[in-house]
């Protein structure tokens, strides 16, 4: 069965899939056709390879793209930024101003990184190429960047996942590019008529109140299409937005109870896997569903960030 990626999503935005950790359906990134070519996450530098095939394959060339935004600064977001512009002679990368500086001396967020992932890191995300500052730039909240002649994208200043984080709101196809701050969607189960989006919750900077405030501003906004940084594409952004709500507190009372009982983020990513589980059960998705390869490490990393999240409260 061919890929059926690139997959064209409207009449001007197309979704490349990035094989992240070499799983499909994981990270996304989205190529806007503009007068200026304009590219909304790079994943992390092994995926730069597929970025690029996916780039040729539009019929685009890489001395087209004149923007790479990144919402965030994590590495399976940005990771490949530096290393996809070396190849992009003419484009700019766009960042939150809060991220700028460790796009261009990435050392803390490598350390970051590792500590997180230990010693699969260099499989996930090896090499990390500093970006020169003259090539950075950054769009703090209501700030706006002309892509074409009749599209300006807004940018919306969006923590609660990450304190570097923005929106990138697209008045064409009155989209927005959300990164991580509204969720993860789980395409895998798409084709199975589920729709799934979990809460993102790694560490350090998760703040719950911000993700819901970032939640209700989109609400307001009466948005048509959402592009999920995990991934794809949903026309149904209340029930997204809705749901994503709804597992928020679930999950943070998930952790109050293990942090009570003293036990660790092993033992909560398992409780979460289970609720997550119990939730699917009920919409006849089996247990072997390949979708839960991808959950386990979303638990996983999410544990973590819901506890050091309580710590700091503590």
């Amino acid at each position: 069965m061919k890929n059926k990626y690139p997959l064209k999503l409207n009449d001007r935005i197309y979704l490349i899939d990035g094989y992240d950790m070499g799983l499909t359906e994981r990270t996304g990134t989205y190529v806007i056709q503009e007068e200026k070519l304009t590219i909304v996450e790079t994943g992390p530098s092994p995926s730069v390879k597929h970025l690029k095939e996916g780039l040729q394959e539009l019929g685009f060339s890489l001395d087209e793209v004149k923007y790479i935004i990144v919402t965030h600064i994590h590495l399976d977001h940005a990771g490949g930024a530096g290393l996809l512009l070396q190849e992009c002679p003419n484009a700019k990368v766009v960042v939150h101003p809060k991220g700028a500086r460790h796009l261009a001396e990435p050392e803390r967020l490598i350390a970051g990184a590792r500590a997180v992932y230990g010693s699969e890191f260099d499989d996930l995300f090896d090499p990390i190429v500093a970006i020169p500052e003259e090539r950075l730039l950054t769009r703090a909240e209501g700030e706006t960047l002309q892509i074409g002649e009749n599209c300006t994208l807004t940018f919306f200043d969006t923590p609660g996942h990450a304190n570097h984080h923005f929106g990138i709101y697209d008045p064409v196809s009155n989209g927005m590019f959300t990164g991580d701050t509204v969720g993860v969607r789980y395409e895998q189960l798409a084709k199975d008529g589920v729709d799934l989006v979990l809460p993102s919750t790694s560490p350090n900077q998760f703040n719950p109140e911000a993700m819901q405030k970032a939640i209700e501003r989109f609400q307001n906004m009466k948005l048509s299409y959402i592009y999920y940084g995990h991934f794809g594409m949903t026309a149904d952004v209340e029930a997204g937005l809705a749901q994503v709500s709804e597992w928020l507190p679930l999950f943070l009372k998930t952790a109050k109870d293990v942090k009570r009982e003293q036990k660790d983020h092993e033992e909560l990513a398992k409780r979460l896997q289970a609720l997550v589980k119990d939730h699917l059960r009920g919409q006849e998705i089996p247990d072997d569903h390949e979708v839960y390869q991808i959950i386990q490490i979303d638990t996983e990393v999410g544990a973590m960030g819901l506890l050091d999240y309580l710590e700091k409260q503590h």
